[in-house]
This record gives C-alpha cells, structure tokens and sequence, in this order.
C-alpha cells in the first residue's frame, strides 16, 4: 500500500528533521566565569584533568563515584577503557567562540594528560580560559552528541532503505530480512500506540511518534554497552524531546482543550484556583516526561556500576560471585527497561496528544466518530 510506503518516507524525513532540532538544542552554550587555574611554584598551569600524567597510585582505592560519573556524564573525549596515562580515548572536536578569539577549532587531544592549549584548559569537561579577562561559549561536539549524529545517521539510513525495499517489492509479499524485524515494532506503534490514543486523526502524527520511539530505543541500548554514551540518561536530551512534545500536544489542541483550561466545568467563584493549576499542568505533563526518562535510564547505571564496585570496596573474593550475578541480573532487567521506557514515552506523548485534539460533545464527553473511523480505517 502507497500509505505504508508514505508512512516510512515521513518517517525517515521526521528523524532528520528532529535529530537537526536535538543537535542544535542539545549543545553546551555556557558562558564560562573567569576562573583563575592554579599554578605551580613554577607558575605552570596545573590542571585537575583525571587523565594527567602524574603517578598514579596502583594500591589507591577505586572512586566509584568517579567511574560511575564518568559513564553518566558527557565528555569532551569518547573515553574506551584505561585511566590516567594508560586511559585510550577517541578525540572529538571542540567548537568554541571567544569574546577576544573569535571562532576557534581543534581536537580535544590537546587536552591529553591535563596539558594547556591556546590559552586553554579542561578542568572537570569544563574548558576553562587562562585570561581572566576572557569568556568562552562552548560549541563542541561532545560524546552524547556524536552519539546523537550516530544515532540519527542509522535510524535515517535504515528506514529510508526500507521505505525503498517496499517501493520496489510491494508490500503484499512477506517482509524480509530487517523488514521483518522492524515491520512489526512500526504496526504496533502505528494501531496500538497512536490509532488507539489518538484516533482518526494520528496518521499525521505517526512520523513524530515512530521517531521518538526508535530514537529512544536505540539510545537506551546504545547506553548498555559499556563505552556507549548515557544519551537518553541526559537530562538536557530528554527536555529537548519534552519540550518537542509540549508543541506538537498544544500546537494541535482543539478549542475544546482551551475552553477546558480557561473555562474548567466547575462553578467560576473556583475559576481563580483551577485555571492557574490547569496552566500549571500543560507544564507538568511534558516535565515528568523528561523526568521519568532520565531518572529511570541514569538510575539502572548507576546501580549495574556500584553493584561491580562492591568488588572493589570490599577487596574479597566471595563478594565477587554475588556482585557479578546481580549486576548481571539488573544487567538484564535494563534491557528490559530500555523498550519498556521507549514504549512508556510514546504511548504517554500519543495520550497527551489525543486528549487535546479529540473532540468532544456538548457535555464534554469524547465524541466517537473518531473511534468509528479509525475502525473503519
């Protein structure tokens, strides 16, 4: 059918779109407070870079808390394995604009081992200028947003490969190969998520919810792997997609969403206390969205990496086992957590959505022409 066919070109095109506003919103734009670095006796820069080349104590207790950070938080560098001296990490570029410098490019390899560059240090993924008198807005692209770009490269690419497999071959022959795979996740977001919640109206809305689905999904397993970026863990990622969310819901509301936030069915000597709280919650929807994803996401890795610290901690072999297994354990309860949360963020911005485009009769109630329609369809 040209709809399927349609549905995946729109789809394809909607994540380009959507990634593009994720990149430029997703970015560090800080302007940084003059900080003077401290110096030696000498009056060298020192920095507190983790990864400088001063000795480092092999008998030294492991900082969990600094391991687990450092999983969680975005970085200047896509950190792989090692630390201090012995740490291999991938350079990504640092994109920076000086009030007295000007635009400014060059690989955070500079920064290897604590090490000033053009009048520039990385303290705490903090790029931190000597001059005082100087301010820096931080423009880099960092691992949660390379890992962005590489997400949205694999989501465009793969669905307009299959867009163009069902123009080539139909679709009333047996999907094949990852048509198979991913044909049915596409029908299930498209009947039970969007049909079911919004009604004969979500055709339209099918791209946007197929694309917040699969980014998310693809983020949260990319996130598993334990040199992936914690993307979806990011709180400013998850508000990009609530705020994205909180458009699209209010953008298309109806004006029976309206008279029922400006004009609640109650009795109007109560209107001054249940119009601010309606107000209030166009804002609260959208925010335990974003919550909801980052707290649950950050939380499973952060209790996988305390629960393999614990062999650390205690410095015995019997704890080893128990760590293990129940790392493992949470391990595979977070792959679980990983479509579960997608599933959760889609089908709760499919809700927001019917709930302020539906219409409704004189007394308010839904109108079912929509759910007799979407039947039919």
């Amino acid at each position: 059918m040209t709809s399927k066919i349609s549905t995946y070109k729109r789809f394809s095109s909607t994540c380009f779109v959507i990634f593009a506003l994720f990149f430029s919103l997703s970015l560090k734009l800080n302007a940084s407070e003059p900080v003077e670095p401290s110096t030696d006796e000498t009056g060298a820069v020192v920095s507190e870079n983790p990864h400088d080349t001063k000795e480092h104590d092999p008998n030294a207790p492991v900082d969990i808390a600094a391991v687990a950070f450092e999983h969680i938080l975005d970085s200047h560098s896509w950190h792989l394995w090692g630390d201090h001296s012995d740490a291999v990490a991938i350079p990504l570029p640092v994109i920076i604009y000086s009030n007295t410098k000007g635009l400014q490019f060059f690989s955070s390899s500079k920064f290897d081992h604590g090490a000033e560059y053009a009048g520039y240090i990385l303290i705490d993924e903090e790029i931190i200028p000597v001059d005082p008198n100087e301010t820096v807005y931080d423009f880099s692209i960092t691992k949660n947003v390379a890992q962005l770009m590489l997400t949205a490269a694999i989501l465009f690419l793969l669905f307009t490969s299959i867009a163009r497999a069902y123009k080539n071959t139909g679709v009333t022959s047996a999907p094949k190969g990852k048509q198979s795979f991913f044909e049915p996740l596409i029908t299930f977001v498209r009947d039970d998520i969007a049909k079911s919640n919004i009604g004969a109206k979500s055709d339209k809305y099918v791209p946007y919810l197929l694309t917040v689905f699969f980014l998310i999904l693809l983020n949260n397993v990319l996130g598993l792997i334990p040199i992936g970026a914690n993307l979806t863990g990011n709180i400013a990622f998850t508000l990009v997609l609530s705020v994205i969310t909180l458009i699209v819901t209010n953008v298309n509301a109806n004006k029976h969403y309206w008279h029922h936030i400006f004009a609640p069915p109650a009795p109007k000597a109560l209107y001054p206390i249940l119009v601010p709280l309606e107000i209030v919650g166009i804002f609260t929807k959208p925010f335990a969205l974003m919550i909801r994803l980052f707290a649950n996401i950050t939380a499973g890795h952060i209790i996988v990496i305390s629960l393999v610290g614990l062999i650390f901690v205690f410095k015995t072999l019997w704890i080893s086992p128990v760590a293990v297994g129940f790392a493992l354990f949470i391990d595979v309860l977070e792959c679980l957590v990983a479509l579960l949360q997608a599933y959760i963020f889609t089908l709760l911005t499919a809700l927001f959505i019917g709930s302020a485009s539906a219409d409704h009769n004189e007394d308010g109630v839904h109108n079912d022409e929509d759910e007799k329609a979407t039947a039919h369809h």
